[in-house]
């Protein structure tokens, strides 16, 4: 049965209210079933919509926020707060462990929250299900990483934190291994994770496999880091013939998920592939018992907060090194998005608590991340010697490519792609098809599918 909690914070009475004095803080939601005509930028914070009275929902991924044991702040320590300033905006928050398939299902339903972290939807079917918060051009002054759920002019959602990509890891078992330098290719990864399998009882690297949604997370280290190259994952990848063949010095995709291959094939992984735990591994690292994993950042504070052992938790680059260089990926995690569906007195309140969060809250401090409103520049999150770039957004014209792509290939590069890099695991386990095999059949589905879009090869 699929864990799921509930938590609702108890509200006083207000008033019914109006959209009345727009402007100050007496904005009121409209009447009716309308959509507001309220965005991001118009709201001030602690001004407008005070007495604004909505019963709202947000559906999420992170249940650590709701357990007696987390020791960070809480989704009710943090909405305890809100109602300071927003007393009669009730807000009832949802999680699930199995967020990124049960948050489809309810889009699909056509009943889901008020608000939800986006899931893989395509962005042409974006402004379907959810509302736009403002243009991109009035957006980018409020918020970084606009691009992110920004489609056709508009911006769709706005990040919960921002996340970098890299490998969270427990600095004792490194050390008790021998290790006094990180590795910077995988070559010298591959190395360590030998090390630690001969010199101490852990786990080097766990592939957290049977989450299923966990190894998608592999795809994101094929862009900027492996190639150092902000245009390369939305304008030049579905132009590439041949994206997975092996470029012969240690980069690009191929580079990236040899390593889970050569891993799992060497014995440097759990014994039982099928027996990962999510939720457990979190305590199982901050105690020792596991080396490292290939998770962003933002998975760098659950670990931290699973057990007595923060301080051994780190976090560091992925081992690739471009030209002498290392380089990683910064962008947007889940990011709020309001129902298209809901009232326009319940998505002015689901604006005024998003916004609330964004600039308020501390919430992607808290949680290790970068800063998402533009007027924030605190964070808990550098890698030395690292540079940090962005995505650049795919061409104008070309929004869609990567979506007909991934739906033509199969793949599903970016997109909850995790069925296509458990395959890796189970033949590398099972040495029953060599690493440059898989990466081959890939090709040639990328290839037809390129075909079959009439998209242009230019590299």
């Amino acid at each position: 049965m699929k864990l799921k909690k509930v938590l609702a914070i108890s509200l006083v009475a207000a008033m019914a209210v109006s959209m009345a004095a727009c402007g100050s803080s007496d904005k009121k939601g409209a009447d009716g079933d309308s959509a507001t005509s309220v965005k991001y930028a118009d709201i001030k914070l602690g001004e407008d919509y005070t007495d604004l009275k909505a019963d709202i929902t947000m559906f999420n991924h992170r249940t650590d926020l709701q357990s007696d044991d987390y020791k960070g702040t809480t989704w009710d320590q943090y909405l305890e707060e809100f109602n300071k300033e927003y007393p009669d905006i009730h807000v009832t928050i949802t999680t699930d462990t199995n967020y990124a398939d049960d948050a489809l299902t309810h889009l699909q339903s056509g009943d889901y929250e008020t608000i939800m972290m986006i899931p893989a939807v395509d962005k042409k079917d974006i402004s379907s299900y959810f509302i736009s918060y403002g243009d991109v051009d009035t957006m980018s002054n409020e918020i970084n990483y606009v691009n992110a759920w920004s489609y056709d002019g508009e911006v769709y959602g706005v990040p919960s934190t921002a996340t970098t990509q890299g490998i969270v890891y427990n600095q004792k078992v490194f050390t008790d291994a021998g290790i006094t330098e990180l590795p910077t290719t995988p070559e010298e990864f591959i190395a360590d994770l030998k090390l630690i399998k001969e010199k101490t009882d852990a786990i080097p690297l766990y592939t957290n496999y049977a989450a299923g949604w966990t190894m998608g997370a592999w795809d994101a280290y094929i862009g900027i880091n492996a190639t150092g190259d902000d245009t390369y994952m939305n304008q030049q990848l579905v132009h590439t013939k041949d994206p997975f063949k092996d470029y012969g010095d240690d980069t690009h995709a191929y580079a990236v998920y040899k390593i889970l291959y050569d891993a799992v094939a060497e014995g440097l992984t759990e014994e039982d592939y099928t027996t990962t735990d999510w939720e457990g591994c979190k305590a199982e690292i901050n105690n020792g018992k596991i080396g490292c994993m290939v998770l962003g950042s933002w998975a760098y504070p659950q670990m931290e907060a699973a057990g007595d052992n923060g301080a051994d938790i780190g976090y560091m680059p992925f081992p690739i090194t471009i030209d002498g260089k290392q380089y990683a990926s910064a962008g947007a995690d889940y990011s709020y998005g309001i129902s298209k569906n809901a009232s326009a007195d319940e998505q002015t309140a689901a604006m005024v608590f998003v916004k609330w969060m964004t600039e308020k809250s501390g919430f992607s401090y808290n949680e290790d991340g970068l800063p998402v409103a533009k007027d924030l520049n605190d964070t808990k999150l550098a890698f030395t010697g690292v540079d940090l770039l962005e995505d650049q957004p795919a061409l104008d014209g070309e929004e869609d490519y990567l979506n007909d792509m991934n739906s033509e290939s199969e793949l599903n590069i970016n997109n909850g792609g995790d069925t296509r890099i458990q395959e890796i695991v189970e033949h590398a386990a099972n040495g029953d098809k060599s690493f440059d095999d898989i990466m081959s059949e890939w090709n040639k589905a990328w290839d037809d599918a390129q075909q079959a879009n009439d998209i242009e090869v230019k590299y």
